[in-house]
């Protein structure tokens, strides 16, 4: 069974260094800029800042199976507006992929964040395989962002 791991703003190093991995291996940043900006104090700044908030807090959480870490997600959760949890990064370490590793993680996300509000999720992805995952646990298309890259919803 997959658990829910909160990793506390004092903890955060060692998720980003995890995290900057994830982008680069996972081909989604892949020029020096973006690397830089993830990196990056502004992005990283913002992040922390939104950890710490009173209200629609900012997590970072490591998917745990038995006493492994196995993955790792970034979401909030906005109680102050409709209930959306919007999935900042979402990913299996690559040594635990397949095997519906990745569907388990996401339920157990999903049983997590409706404890704490969750009423419909969304998330922006681009990548063909990212988005067959997305779409084989229910997601949908759901226009763009600010940014030009699809958007998906689950209700």
């Amino acid at each position: 069974m997959i658990s829910i791991e909160e990793i506390a703003v004092e903890n955060i190093e060692e998720f980003w260094k995890l995290h900057l991995r994830y982008l680069i291996n996972d081909g989604i940043v892949e020029d020096e800029e973006d690397i830089a900006y993830f990196s990056g104090d502004e992005y990283r700044g913002i992040i922390k800042a939104h950890m710490i908030r009173e209200i629609d807090k900012h997590h970072m959480v490591y998917f745990v199976d038995g006493n492994v870490r196995i993955g790792a997600a970034q979401y909030n959760t906005y109680q102050s507006e409709d209930g959306k949890c919007f999935i900042l990064d979402f990913w299996v370490f690559p040594e635990f992929r397949g095997n519906g590793t990745g569907h388990r993680c996401f339920y157990a996300l999903e049983d997590h964040t409706r404890l704490d509000g969750a009423k419909y999720y969304e998330i922006n992805s681009q990548k063909e395989n990212s988005i067959r995952f997305w779409k084989s646990i229910g997601f949908e298309e759901n226009g763009k962002d600010e940014y030009d890259m699809p958007l998906f919803i689950k209700r």
